[in-house]
């Protein structure tokens, strides 16, 4: 059967090539992806899924079944498709829409009688405001046996963990005042953000070595002969697990309270996205692998244990997931850069897109006709939430 749908794969190249190609020449922000949803939904629609789109409430989103037997495993392949800003598809979201969207259709094509339902979901904004996170909490996952994704890399491997995150913006309220004349009568807003930035220098020491903690200043007043009146900055703090993420969060944000107090600004705290640490399931993370070695993948080496956050890590937490990387672009070049934007449609990328497609639907097809191992990745995932591991 695999080796039907690899078949399956290679006879429908062309249009996995046209689709990756495609969002990659219509680069689309998160929440504007309405070429990469339209094309997807279109897609899939015409090849038997039932679609629904706007799910969660986001317009961009959406969520596509096909049920070729009912009573099988339920298998969610989830895809982004939003692009950074002033750079393109710079993170290889292209690469995911059209390599999932092949793997269903392939096993579309090839499930026969055999039970199960395939759901890809359409997941916007990973860049920036993290459509999973609503989709999540909208019960979209939910009833899943497991999900997976892909994304591009410089290897082929999968993720082993990711930080859990928060981000918050601090705002400074000061007193304008002559920086000459009377600087006595002002309240430094700006002063307030320089304080915050070295206070958290000094708390660096007193943390975890998995803490990560990165900032910008986003207001520093705007005249260097008046006292700023209003200042503020951005932070991203990131740990390896939640529970000691929160207590390292309330410690920054008591260092701009100090700030504000040592200052007498006052201060008004934005706290924006949260993203969990992802709940690793090795065994699910060993199948993908696997299935990568079966279709011939370059470049295949051990889980990655340096990685950032993503909003794939709330659906972890509530199934079985895993996200394989399909190594397209040389060793050592890192997304968010012009390498791989230029990448993203070569031979490269092509032959990446049609790896992944195979490896992904080989994969779904080990969940759906071997249910001894589908058990044994369902009760790792029940003692990893359980205890918490990252």
């Amino acid at each position: 059967m695999k080796e039907n749908i690899y078949t399956t794969v290679e006879q429908i190249r062309d249009m996995i090539i046209g689709i990756n190609d495609f969002i990659h020449e219509n680069p689309e922000l998160g929440h504007q992806e309405f070429k990469a949803a339209e094309l997807l939904t279109r897609t899939l629609a015409e090849h038997g899924f039932q679609v629904e789109k706007g799910v969660a409430g986001l317009p961009t989103a959406f969520k596509a079944t096909y049920t070729s037997k009912p009573g099988g495993p339920v298998i969610g392949l989830l895809c982004e498709y939003d692009a950074l800003e002033g750079l393109g598809h710079g993170c290889g979201h292209n690469l995911q829409a059209s390599s999932i969207t092949g793997a269903a259709i392939a096993l579309r094509n090839n499930l026969g009688d055999l039970p199960a339902t395939i759901i890809v979901f359409g997941t916007p904004a990973e860049e920036t405001t993290s459509g999973k996170v609503p989709m999540a909490e909208a019960g979209l996952f939910d009833g899943l046996d497991a999900a997976l994704m892909m994304h591009g890399g410089d290897r082929t491997t999968v993720d082993g963990k990711s930080l859990a995150i928060n981000s918050v913006d601090f705002v400074f309220t000061g007193k304008a005042a002559h920086a000459a004349v009377s600087p006595e009568q002002g309240i430094s807003a700006l002063d307030a953000v320089l304080l915050t930035f070295n206070g958290i220098e000094y708390l660096r020491e007193h943390v975890r070595s998995d803490v990560k903690i990165h900032g910008t200043i986003t207001d520093g007043g705007t005249a260097p002969n008046i006292v700023p009146e209003r200042a503020a900055a951005k932070f991203l703090i990131r740990a390896a697990d939640r529970e000691y993420l929160n207590t390292v969060v309330e410690r920054v944000f008591n260092v701009a309270r100090g700030a504000a107090l040592a200052t007498g600004a006052k201060l008004t705290i934005h706290e924006g996205k949260a993203l969990d640490n992802k709940l690793n399931v090795q065994r699910l993370n060993d199948l993908l692998l696997e299935n990568a070695r079966q279709v011939g993948a370059r470049e295949i080496t051990p889980p990655r244990q340096s990685t950032g956050s993503t909003d794939f890590s709330t659906v972890t937490h509530r199934v079985p997931g895993a996200c394989l990387r399909v190594s397209f672009v040389p060793f050592g070049v890192s997304n968010h850069t012009r390498e791989w934007v230029e990448a993203g449609k070569s031979a490269d990328g092509h032959a990446a897109v049609i790896t992944a497609a195979k490896a992904i639907a080989g994969t779904v097809y080990d969940l759906i006709t071997m249910p001894d191992v589908l058990q044994e990745i369902q009760e790792e995932f029940k003692a990893a939430k359980s205890n918490k591991l990252p």
